[in-house]
Parts: structure tokens; C-alpha cells; sequence
């Protein structure tokens, strides 16, 4: 799978709201940190500067179970690789 390991029973579905990426997580938390913006996230930093904080911007929009796990992680990755149609 593309967002989860093979064989993932049970995920939380997020929406980030700094940047609107929609993604799956192994956590079923409330809020976490978005990984699209972590990876973004300009570490060198001047005298005068603060450090970007991007912590808890995603969050949480449903809780995944069973076979829509697999579901849900194949149409998101449809979204981003393209691909085949045909299982929807």
C-alpha cells in the first residue's frame, strides 16, 4: 500500500489544515503533525528568526477499519501516482 504497511487493520484518516494534503496515518489521534509540512519545514534559521512551528496541523477526519483501509489508501494514492480504475 501506499500510505500503510500491507496488512493494516486500523489507521486514522487526516485533512491537514496548513496544506490541505489529505493522508493516512498508522495514529488515530485528535490532531498530529502533518508530514508533507514537516518535510517542508526550513530548519536554518537567522539570528532574528523563529523557528516554523507545524506541530498538530492535521487532523483527524475518521478513523479507518478493515478493508477500508485498503480502500481509502488506494484511491489516495490513485490521487497522487494516477493508475488503474477499474477496482472502483
Amino acid at each position: 500500500m501506499y500510505y500503510v504497511p500491507d496488512g493494516t487493520n486500523k489507521c486514522g484518516y487526516y485533512e491537514c489544515k496548513v496544506c490541505g494534503e489529505k493522508f493516512l496515518s498508522l495514529q488515530t489521534m485528535e490532531s498530529i503533525d502533518c508530514p508533507i509540512c514537516e518535510a517542508d519545514m526550513d530548519l536554518e534559521i537567522g539570528p532574528d528568526e523563529d523557528m516554523s512551528d507545524v506541530k498538530d496541523t492535521a487532523k483527524l477526519i475518521q478513523v479507518l477499519e478493515g478493508e477500508d483501509v485498503e480502500k481509502m489508501d488506494t484511491l489516495l494514492s490513485l490521487a497522487i501516482t494516477g493508475g488503474n480504475y477499474d477496482w472502483i
